[in-house]
């Protein structure tokens, strides 16, 4: 069947129940190897298994895209997509504030592959257009980025790239394969870490690369399989699990978020709140032409000494105090609190950024916790 829209792919893209002897959830397909292969087509389950594939179709077809690759997490299948793009003497243009473990990769692995990497604002594409090299072999995008969320112009960069004839990579976590298609905007190859919401449950570690059948067909059989970075298939269960309950669950963290967003944005104890969701943000214009919606991630400045912001976070009820996001609980995060000056321009962050992920808690109890924390400063 043709599915339509998203939700329909969601919940059913790939769920051949006559396959399945009828059953309504496909099996795990939980072993190493396949006998009589010449009947089926599957040999080892580290190049390809059927619960896997399932889940593939279904990212694949979210994103708009040829084919999907699901891997064993989302620095596999980020490090796999930027080793697919570049050799020995690229050169990389990146926007600052990209993730950690991306910006990691780039600065302190490859360089042992003579591949360097230039960090630019990111937030005009002639930032991009002034870095570019005769060996710029990859534009490695994140739109929205790690704990500012600023923007990129996906398709005018996807444009420039293809004259240049440079490989585009996008992350596209943040926005979710429901809210953004890079792909569809330009961009080669489009990236997820999978344990955040496209899992949604905080129970599975995964990863995802969708573009082209031709790019994804080589990662597959090179980068990860010669890796091993290939998702195991209880995970991809677990994945798929997640994927079906993604439209309801996307709708209410961003009403959710947005609720908070507001809230910070107006309160007294508040310098800066950091959210493409607002028209405050400077590239809200550009999200509405390359977004149809936003998410439960944002950061804001609070305004108070550090020890006492880190004392008021740690004191909060519902939002739990630790890293990583996209799950169907509330967290927050300090990030440069206290740090130098130094450190904080090597992040691309402000000192004292306080970083909130919005759960699927009532929205009230969030409030009011933002604001017991905040009394507290």
């Amino acid at each position: 069947m043709d599915y339509k829209n998203k939700e329909d792919i969601c919940a059913h893209l790939g769920d051949d129940y006559s396959r399945f002897l009828g059953a309504i959830v496909p099996p795990i397909f939980q072993t190493t190897l396949f006998t009589n292969t010449d009947k089926h087509g599957y040999v080892y389950t580290r190049v390809s298994n059927p619960t896997t594939e399932i889940v593939e179709g279904k990212i694949a077809a979210l994103e708009e895209g040829e084919a999907a690759k699901c891997f064993s997490s989302g620095m596999a299948a980020i490090s796999a997509a930027i080793m697919r793009a570049v050799r020995t003497g690229s050169h990389v243009i990146c926007p600052i504030t990209v993730y950690g473990g991306t910006k990691h990769f780039l600065t302190d692995y490859l360089p042992r592959f003579q591949v360097e990497t230039t960090f630019v604002p990111g937030d005009s594409i002639e930032d991009f257009e002034r870095a570019i090299r005769p060996n710029t072999h990859l534009i490695y995008l994140e739109s929205p980025s790690s704990n500012l969320f600023a923007l990129q112009d996906l398709q005018a960069l996807a444009q420039l790239a293809r004259e240049r004839g440079i490989t585009t990579i996008a992350d596209n976590t943040w926005a979710t394969p429901l809210y953004q298609n890079p792909l569809a905007l330009g961009i080669d190859m489009v990236v997820h870490s999978a344990s955040k919401y496209l899992g949604g449950h905080s129970d599975v570690t995964a990863g995802a690369a969708a573009g082209k059948s031709s790019i994804m067909n080589e990662l597959a059989g090179q980068e990860r399989q010669l890796y091993g970075a290939v998702m195991d298939p209880h995970s991809s269960w677990l994945l798929l699990r997640g994927i079906r309950t993604l439209p309801v669950r996307m709708s209410q963290h961003q009403e959710s978020a947005m609720k908070a967003a507001r809230f910070l944005e107006a309160h007294p104890k508040v310098e800066r709140v950091f959210y493409p969701g607002l028209p405050s943000h400077p590239q809200y214009d550009l999200g509405l032409k390359q977004m149809t919606g936003y998410t439960g991630l944002l950061s804001f400045m609070p305004i108070g000494r550090p020890e006492r912001i880190i004392e008021a976070v740690k004191s909060m009820r519902y939002f739990q105090f630790g890293p990583s996001w996209g799950g169907f609980e509330s967290l927050v995060m300090t990030y440069g609190m206290g740090a130098s000056k130094e450190e904080t321009d090597r992040m691309g962050i402000p000192g004292g950024l306080v970083r909130i992920s919005v759960g699927l808690e009532h929205a009230e109890s969030l409030l009011e916790d933002l604001e017991h924390a905040l009394s507290k400063i």
